[in-house]
């Protein structure tokens, strides 16, 4: 397993429980839309076992071409000792990044895409619409649904209508509105969901999405296929 050690070039406060850090591209390491990879903090590797408390599973919110890597989270006032060392980072601290590989990548299938998230999921969903917006190639065209309570909205600069692109964005600041957008979305029997958040998030989706008559095959998660029977029953699984 090869390890990057890199450097955090920037810091931007996105909200005020919203970081996203970028960190200084590392020679051979490359991704595709909606990848993540392990964060490591330094001591993570420092005994006989690695610290686990000291690593996490991250999404990617930039693009390669971007030259950098992004890093976006929430980190709440009380949170874990991970989030807690990394609330603290400064440009130039070290982080070590390994083990890259995308769930959710952009399916060029002549169909329309929704992009579902909560909050801080927008940080997986971003260079989907970036990629999107580049090349929009045999997608017919992306609408991104998004609740989020604080209206701290992320990435405004990115998830903007844009219909002349045939991209537009969304925000609904309740689960009732949600929920009753993600039906009218689900009169689209031809197209793709992608979901992402926490699990009890994901399960809601996939429950008012079936209930509409989505199919699995077009429902896609943000987790390994390994744990897709979670979400699916055994003989539906992708």
């Amino acid at each position: 397993m090869q390890i990057y050690w890199t450097k955090i070039n920037k810091i931007i406060d996105e909200t005020p429980e919203v970081k996203t850090f970028l960190l200084d591209l590392p020679e051979g390491f490359t991704w595709e839309e909606g990848a993540h990879t392990h964060l490591a903090l330094e001591g993570f590797n420092a005994g006989d076992q690695p610290n686990k408390s000291l690593v996490r599973h991250m999404s990617i919110s930039t693009l390669p071409n971007e030259k950098t890597v992004g890093i976006t989270t929430r980190i709440k006032e009380l949170c874990s000792e991970f989030k807690s060392i990394l609330r603290n980072l400064e440009v130039g601290d070290k982080v070590a990044l390994f083990k890259i590989h995308s769930n959710v990548p952009l399916k060029r299938q002549n169909r329309n895409i929704y992009l579902l998230s909560s909050g801080v999921g927008l940080a997986t969903f971003r260079p989907l619409v970036l990629s999107y917006l580049e090349r929009p190639d045999n997608i017919s065209r992306i609408h991104s649904l998004n609740i989020d309570s604080t209206k701290d909205y992320l990435f405004t600069d990115i998830f903007e209508s844009a219909p002349v692109k045939n991209f537009t964005s969304q925000y609904v600041d309740n689960r009732k509105d949600y929920y009753e957008e993600v039906k009218k979305l689900a009169a689209d029997r031809d197209g793709l969901f992608y979901v992402v958040g926490s699990d009890e998030f994901i399960m809601q989706n996939i429950d008012t999405l079936r209930e509409q008559g989505i199919k699995p095959e077009q429902i896609v998660l943000d987790k390994r296929e390994r744990q897709l029977p979670n979400f699916f029953p055994v003989e539906t699984t992708i």
